[in-house]
C-alpha cells in the first residue's frame, strides 16, 4: 500500500484546503471527507494506543520524562529521514503559520507533557488516566467555540459517546486520590494539547511530515532537557535504540496520521476518533503485556463503536 504522504491526490487536497476559507463552518462541513478521515483517525489511535503497552515495557530501563523524550526525538528523527528521502522541499509557511508552529511546539511539545509529569505525581493512576480523557473535550469545545467548526446534535451524541467509553476504559478499581495541584495541572496538560490539535488543523494543508518533524523534534529536546534537569536517568544505552524505535511508528506516523485526519475532519471530530485510543491500546496489551479485557473494557467499546457508528451513519445522510 502506498504511504499516505505520496498519494496522488494529495497536492489537489492541499490547493483545496487552502483556497478555502477556514473561519467560514459552512464551507468546513462541505468539505468533510468521512472515510479519509476516519481511516486516518483510528489509524492513528491504534499506533498511539500501541504505544502504551510497549513503553511499559520500556519503563523498568528508563524514567518516564526521558522516555517521552527519546519517543519524540525517534519520531522527529525517523520522519527527517523520511523527508531527506522523498526529496520534497521544505514548505513555505505563511508568517501566521509559523507562528502557529511555535506555539504548537511550545503548547503541545514541552508544556503538555511537563504538567502532566507535575499532575501526575499528586495523583493517583486511576484519576490520572480519568482526567486525560479531557483532551478530546477541551479538543471539541475549542473547535466549536474559538475556531468555527460545528457538530451537528447527532454528532455530539456519538462524540460525547466515544468519550464516555474512553473513560469507562481508562477506569481501574484502585485507590483515588489527588491533590487539587495535581489534578489542575493534568486538567491543564489536556488544555494545552486541545489547543495543540486545533492549532495543527490549521496547519494541516502543509506536508503532515514537516508539519510533525517541527512538533516531534522540539517536543524531544525540550523533555529530554527537563528529564535532565529533574535527575531522570536510564539503565544504559541500550534501551536507546528501542525507545526512537518505538517514538517514530507510534508517535511520528500516528500524528501525521492524526494531521491528515485534522485534514478531512476538522479537529472535533478527529477528537472523537482519537478518543478510541484507550480501548485499541488495552486490545493490544492483551499479546504484548499478557492482560485480559475485563468487561469495562467491553462496556468501552460497547459505548465507542455506537459512538463510530453515529459518525459512519451521519456521514451517509445526504448534505443539506
Amino acid at each position: 500500500m502506498r504511504p499516505p504522504w505520496v498519494g496522488p491526490n494529495e497536492h489537489s487536497i492541499v490547493a483545496e484546503n487552502t483556497a478555502l476559507d477556514h473561519r467560514n463552518p459552512l464551507v468546513l462541513a462541505m468539505r468533510i471527507d468521512w472515510t479519509r478521515g476516519a481511516f486516518y483517525g483510528i489509524a492513528s489511535a491504534a499506533l498511539f494506543g500501541l504505544s502504551t503497552p510497549l513503553s511499559k515495557r520500556l519503563l523498568p530501563d528508563i524514567d518516564p520524562v526521558l522516555l517521552a523524550g527519546l519517543l519524540y526525538l525517534g519520531a522527529g528523527v525517523g520522519l527527517t529521514i523520511v523527508s531527506v528521502i522523498r526529496g520534497r522541499p521544505w514548505p513555505r509557511f505563511d508568517r501566521d503559520d509559523r507562528w502557529r508552529l511555535v506555539a504548537i511546539a511550545l503548547v503541545g511539545g514541552f508544556a503538555g507533557p511537563s504538567l502532566l509529569m507535575l499532575g501526575l505525581q499528586r495523583v493517583s493512576g486511576v484519576v490520572g488516566s480519568l482526567l486525560l480523557n479531557l483532551e478530546a473535550v477541551f479538543t471539541m469545545a475549542l473547535a466549536v467555540v474559538f475556531f468555527g467548526d460545528r457538530l451537528s446534535v447527532s454528532e455530539w451524541v456519538g462524540a460525547l459517546s466515544i468519550v464516555v467509553g474512553a473513560a469507562v476504559v481508562s477506569y481501574r478499581p484502585g485507590e483515588i486520590t489527588a491533590a487539587w495541584p495535581g489534578a489542575l495541572a493534568i486538567t491543564g496538560a489536556c488544555l494545552c494539547w486541545g489547543l495543540d490539535n486545533n492549532l495543527l488543523q490549521r496547519v494541516s494543508q502543509y506536508d503532515p511530515v514537516a508539519v510533525v518533524q517541527v512538533k516531534a523534534l522540539s517536543a524531544g529536546i525540550a523533555n529530554i532537557v527537563l528529564a535532565l534537569a529533574i535527575g531522570q536517568r536510564m539503565s544504559g544505552v541500550a534501551v536507546v535504540p528501542a525507545a526512537v524505535s518505538l517514538g517514530f511508528f507510534c508517535y511520528g506516523l500516528s500524528i501525521v496520521f492524526d494531521v491528515y485526519a485534522l485534514r478531512h475532519l476538522g479537529a472535533a471530530r478527529e477528537a472523537a476518533f482519537f478518543a478510541t485510543a484507550p480501548f485499541l491500546g488495552a486490545v493490544a496489551a492483551i499479546p504484548i503485556l499478557g492482560d485480559r479485557l475485563g468487561r469495562t473494557d467491553v462496556a468501552g467499546a460497547v459505548l465507542m463503536a455506537a459512538g463510530i457508528a453515529v459518525f459512519r451513519l451521519r456521514s451517509a445522510q445526504p448534505p443539506g
